[in-house]
């Protein structure tokens, strides 16, 4: 197996820091956890492989070269005090258009806050209108 150079390694290090959520696509291993296993990436070591903390439990890495990981559009929604981490955004903005049509008044300006920061790509939306 050939090791990927100092610039591919970087450039890796920088499109995955650690806290990065990924999705697994396929990975070379019998102990594998399934393919679309959920994970956080804790780093990445001097061969490009990212040192994985899955949400199974597993703590096999993704191998440079050989194993494959989607990066996930990751945002953070804080409403009424509430922080919540979803893996994808479009199921967060369907939450909220969901709980805008659901409610009414300030609960409905709160979310409807959340929502407008959602669809604008903020990674942090809160109900603060500021």
């Amino acid at each position: 197996m050939m090791f990927p150079s100092k610039g591919i390694v970087k450039r890796t290090r920088e499109k995955y820091p650690a806290g990065t959520r990924v999705e697994l696509v396929k990975m070379d291993d019998i102990h594998a956890p399934p393919v679309g296993t959920h994970g956080t990436v804790t780093g990445i070591d001097d061969t490009g492989s990212l040192l994985m903390n899955w949400d199974n439990g597993c703590g096999l890495n993704v191998i440079y070269g050989v194993d494959l990981v989607v990066k996930l559009d990751t945002v953070t929604t804080i409403c009424c005090g509430e922080k919540k981490m979803w893996d994808s955004r479009k199921e967060a903005a369907d939450y909220f258009l969901q709980a805008i049509a659901g409610s009414e008044g300030a609960e409905c300006e709160r979310y409807t806050t959340i929502y407008a920061k959602l669809v604008s790509g903020e990674k942090i939306c809160s109900d603060d209108a500021s």
